[in-house]
C-alpha cells in the first residue's frame, strides 16, 4: 500500500527535473552574461557569447539530421570548439564522442564505426591521421566531416570536409531552445578505454553522472565562483574529468591550450591569473623541473590536481616550492575520471616530507557524491579488513559510474557483478579508511595519464618474425610515471636489435605505447610455461632506456 506521503503528490515539471550539466551553462549565461568564459590566444568570449555559439551549434546539428541517440565524434585539442562540443552536441539529444588525439588511425577507425558516428569535427592538426582513419572505416553510412580553423595553429592544413566549423555554427539559430533531457539516464558522452585486450571498450556516460561528478569536483576542491581554469588536462580524457561542466557551474574561465608545454603553461598562469589546473604527473613534473627563470613571477596558491601514478616526495616538494597546492585523485574512464580523493588532514602539514608523500600517495576516500568506494574480496564480495595489508579489489557503486559498455552486455554484466563496479585494481584499505593501490590485476601501464595494455603491446611483439616469447611490464619513469618495458626472447640464430623491435612496434602502435626499453634474454617461466611477470618487474627498473 502506498505511503501517505506518496498519495496525491504527483511528480510534475513543477517539482522535478532531470539532472544534467547542460543546465550549468544556461545559468552562467543568465546570471553572469558578461563575465569571461573562454580565453584562447587573442580570442575572448563571455558566457553569453559562448552560450549563443553552443545554441547555434546545436541548431546546425539538428538541421543536419542529428538527434537523440546519434553520435557526434570530435578530434580536437583543448580549444574553444572542444568546450562548445560539451554543450552544443548533447543538448540535441546526441552523444559526444571525444576521440583520443594520440591514437593511431586503425584504432580511430574502429571507434568511428563502433560508435556509429554521423558527424565528425576535426582540428587541422589531426587531419593526416584522420584521413587515414576515414579510409580504414568499414561502415558505409555517410559521415558529415567538419573542418576547424584555428589562428593558433601554424602547421599544414588539409581539408577533409565540405564545410568549416565557424561557417557551420553561423548557420545555426542563436535562439535554439535549450531543452534538458527528460530522462537523466540518457547518454551524454561516449569515451573509449585504452587499457583493454583487443578492441577498446566504449564507456557510456549519463547526464546524471556527468552533473554529479561535475558538482563533486566543486566540493572536493572548494572551488569558488569564477575560477580561472587552465586546460592542461585533455578534454578527450573522461571529458576532461567533467571539468567543462564544472567550470560552467561556477561561471569560471576556460583558458584553452593547444600544446602542453612548460613555457606555455607557466606563461598562461602568469598572464591570465590561473587558479586551478589538472593533469597527469608528467604535467606537474614538467613545471617543477622547468628552468628557474621560466618560473619567475608565478602567483602563489595555484591549485593543482594530479591523477595517475602517485605523486612522489620530489614532486610534492617541488610543487610546494612553486607555491602550488597539490591534491591527488583516482578514478577510471568508467567513473567519469576522479571518483576518490586523497583528502588532506590538517595534521599532515606538521609531518616531514617523506611521511606526507606516503600519505598523499594513497588513492584516498570516495568523492562527495559517489555512493561508495571499497576494497572488496572479489571471491566473497565482502570488504577486506582495514589493516593496510589485506589485498582486495577496488570497487565503486553509485551515480559516478558509467551506464555500461556500448554493444558489450557480457563485459557490462561482468564488471557490475554483485552490484559493484569492479576496477581490476588491487589495493589495501588503511585503518583511517583510505585506499592504496598495490598492483594492477590486468597489468595496465599508466604512462603520462594514458592507460596502456601490456597484452596489446605483447601481441604486436609476437608478430615480429624473430620473437619467440615476449612480456611487457611497467618501468618506473621520472617524467611519464611509467613506460612500457619489453622483455624479448629471440628465436635461435636471430640477430634482431632493440632498434628493430622499436621500429616494428612503431608500425602498429600509437607512440606512447611503444616500449621505451627492450631487454633480450630467456624469460623466467613457471613449470607450466607461464611467464613470471613479477620477476620481470624487479628487473625493469634497471633496464636501460632507449631513444624511441
Amino acid at each position: 500500500m502506498p505511503s501517505i506521503f506518496d498519495q496525491d503528490l504527483p511528480r510534475t515539471e513543477a517539482n522535478h527535473a532531470a539532472l544534467s550539466p547542460l543546465s550549468f551553462i544556461e545559468r552562467a549565461a543568465e546570471v553572469y552574461p558578461g563575465r569571461p568564459a573562454v580565453v584562447h590566444g587573442s580570442l575572448r568570449r563571455s558566457w553569453s557569447e559562448l552560450f549563443t555559439r553552443c545554441r547555434q551549434l546545436a541548431s546546425a546539428l539538428q538541421r543536419s539530421g542529428i538527434g537523440k541517440g546519434d553520435t557526434v565524434a570530435v578530434m580536437l585539442p583543448n580549444t574553444p570548439p572542444m568546450v562548445e562540443a560539451h554543450f552544443g552536441i548533447p543538448v540535441t539529444g546526441a552523444v559526444l564522442n571525444a576521440l583520443n588525439t594520440r591514437l593511431d588511425a586503425e584504432t580511430i577507425a574502429f571507434m568511428l564505426d563502433h560508435g556509429e558516428a554521423k558527424v565528425l569535427i576535426v582540428d587541422p592538426e589531426f587531419a593526416a591521421v584522420m584521413k587515414k582513419a576515414l579510409a580504414l572505416r568499414k561502415a558505409t553510412t555517410p559521415l558529415l566531416v567538419i573542418d576547424v580553423q584555428d589562428a593558433q595553429y601554424t602547421g599544414p592544413v588539409e581539408r577533409l570536409g565540405s564545410i568549416f566549423y565557424d561557417e557551420f555554427v553561423a548557420g545555426g539559430d542563436a535562439s535554439f531552445e535549450w531543452r534538458l533531457p527528460a530522462d537523466e539516464w540518457d547518454a551524454i558522452a561516449l569515451n573509449y578505454t585504452s587499457g583493454t585486450t583487443g578492441n577498446p571498450k566504449g564507456v557510456v556516460y549519463h547526464h546524471r553522472g556527468a552533473a554529479i561528478n561535475a558538482i563533486s569536483n566543486i566540493l572536493e576542491w572548494d572551488l569558488p565562483k569564477h575560477p580561472v581554469y587552465l586546460w592542461t588536462l585533455p578534454m578527450f580524457h573522461c571529458n576532461g574529468w567533467c571539468f567543462p561542466w564544472t567550470v560552467a557551474a561556477r561561471a569560471g574561465v576556460n583558458v584553452c591550450l593547444r600544446k602542453v608545454e612548460a613555457g606555455a603553461i607557466l606563461n598562461a598562469i602568469r598572464d591570465h591569473g590561473v587558479t586551478h589546473y589538472c593533469g597527469a604527473p608528467i604535467v606537474h613534473g614538467m613545471l617543477v623541473n622547468a628552468p628557474d627563470e621560466m618560473k619567475a613571477g608565478l602567483p602563489r596558491g595555484v591549485k593543482a590536481m594530479v591523477a595517475g601514478a602517485a605523486p612522489p616526495a620530489s614532486m610534492i616538494e617541488g610543487m610546494e616550492r612553486l607555491g602550488f597546492d597539490l591534491i591527488h585523485v583516482y578514478g577510471l574512464t568508467e567513473t567519469y575520471g576522479p571518483a576518490t580523493v586523497c583528502a588532506k588532514d590538517e595534521a599532515w602539514g606538521e609531518l616531514d616530507i617523506g611521511e606526507r608523500a606516503r600519505l598523499n600517495a594513497r588513492q584516498g576516500v570516495r568523492y562527495h557524491l559517489q555512493r561508495d568506494a571499497r576494497v572488496i574480496n572479489p571471491e566473497t564480495m565482502r570488504p577486506v579488513p582495514q589493516d593496510g595489508e589485506t589485498m582486495g579489489e577496488i570497487m565503486f557503486r553509485g551515480n559516478i559510474t558509467m551506464k555500461g559498455y556500448l554493444k558489450n552486455p557480457k563485459a557490462t554484466e561482468e564488471t557490475f557483478a554483485g552490484g559493484w563496479f569492479h576496477t581490476g585494481d588491487l589495493a589495501v584499505m588503511y585503518p583511517d579508511g583510505y585506499i592504496k593501490i598495490k598492483d594492477r590485476s590486468k597489468d595496465v601501464i599508466i604512462s603520462g595519464g594514458e592507460n596502456i595494455s601490456s597484452i596489446e603491446v605483447e601481441d604486436v611483439l609476437y608478430r615480429h618474425p624473430d620473437v619467440l616469447a615476449a612480456a611487457v611490464v611497467a618501468k618506473p619513469d621520472e617524467r611519464w610515471g611509467e613506460t612500457p618495458c619489453a622483455f624479448v626472447e629471440l628465436k635461435s640464430g636471430a640477430t634482431t636489435t632493440a632498434a628493430d623491435i622499436v621500429a616494428h612496434c612503431k608500425k602498429h602502435l600509437a607512440g606512447f605505447k611503444v616500449p621505451k626499453a627492450v631487454v633480450f634474454g630467456e624469460l623466467p617461466k613457471t613449470a607450466t610455461g607461464k611467464i613470471q611477470k613479477f620477476e620481470l618487474r624487479k628487473q625493469a627498473g634497471s633496464a636501460a632506456a632507449i631513444d624511441v
